[in-house]
């Protein structure tokens, strides 16, 4: 079993960027021994001819047809813009 002590559980929590206050150190580093003894407990388990799966459903992406079209909602789009000439965005001008 792996005790991660005070200094280890300060640099953890340094290293994340997360503040903990001197008298929180303590749970921490139980809390960080806890999870590696929970993962030397995993290491022990038998994988062998387990297949890694990456949901816990049989399922497919849905796919669209890869087809090339001009978007058709132009006018929606520019609809949102505070400027719109001939079919575009129009900016200021921001170098002379």
């Amino acid at each position: 079993m792996s005790e991660i002590d005070l200094e280890t559980a300060r640099k953890v929590a340094h290293l994340a960027r997360i503040a903990v206050p001197d008298e929180n150190l303590p749970a921490l580093a139980q809390d960080l021994s806890r999870i590696l003894t929970f993962m030397e407990e995993l290491n022990e388990v038998d994988v062998e001819g387990v297949e890694p799966m990456t949901s816990v459903t049989p399922m497919r992406l849905k796919r669209r047809a890869d087809a090339v079209t001009d978007g058709g909602i132009q006018a929606r789009i520019l609809s949102n813009a505070p400027d719109a000439r001939e079919g575009f965005f129009a900016v200021p001008k921001v170098v002379e």
